[in-house]
């Protein structure tokens, strides 16, 4: 009788396991199915402007640092352009990785090499462009819309201004600063 009860006490056991482990694994299917479909244009858009607000919102996000990303609709965030502190690096894929709706982030920024000659650069184009009296109003903003992006002496420009005047103004200033070998005027225009 008691080798009967013992018995009987097993089997239940094992068969409410069995149902758990079948109520889990549809459970997870449904999960992983939900999370192959690919987002709607409107899921790719929120997560775009959370990706924007924690990207400007992080502590050392500057003038010297150029951050850019895009979303593709099977939640996959890509985060690139170039930093001059590799802690930025790190901080962004860390700021976007939780935001509802991204299933993995690939860290494609580059870390600029550090160089005493560059920040020297820097500092010089930053005092032109934002010294100029047409480019001025810009330098009051939280985060300049015009970034200064130098490597091994070559500058870019990213950002945006309001018209082409001042981008032609901040490519004459970003030459005329000594010892810059190049300047890319990647400038937009807001209106255009």
């Amino acid at each position: 009788m008691k080798t009967t009860v013992i018995v009987a006490v097993m089997f239940l056991s094992l068969a409410t396991y069995a149902n758990n482990c079948t109520a889990q694994e549809a459970q997870n299917n449904s999960a992983q199915s939900t999370r192959n479909t690919d987002l709607s244009q409107t899921g790719v858009d929120r997560i775009v402007k959370e990706a924007h607000h924690e990207l400007v919102m992080l502590p050392f996000y500057g003038v010297f640092d150029n951050l850019l990303y895009k979303v593709s609709a099977d939640g996959t965030l890509t985060l690139l352009g170039e930093v001059s502190r590799p802690t930025l690096k790190s901080d962004a894929e860390r700021a976007v990785k939780d935001i509802e709706g991204v299933e993995r982030v690939d860290n494609q920024i580059r870390v600029l090499p550090v160089s005493p000659n560059d920040d020297r650069i820097r500092r010089a184009t930053y005092r032109k462009i934002y010294g100029h009296s047409v480019l001025s109003q810009y330098q009051l903003r939280a985060v300049p819309p015009i970034h200064i992006v130098v490597d091994n002496g070559h500058v870019k420009l990213e950002g945006v201004v309001a018209r082409q005047m001042e981008k032609q103004v901040a490519g004459i200033q970003a030459n005329s600063v000594s010892g810059v070998f190049s300047v890319e005027n990647n400038l937009r225009v807001e209106n255009d």
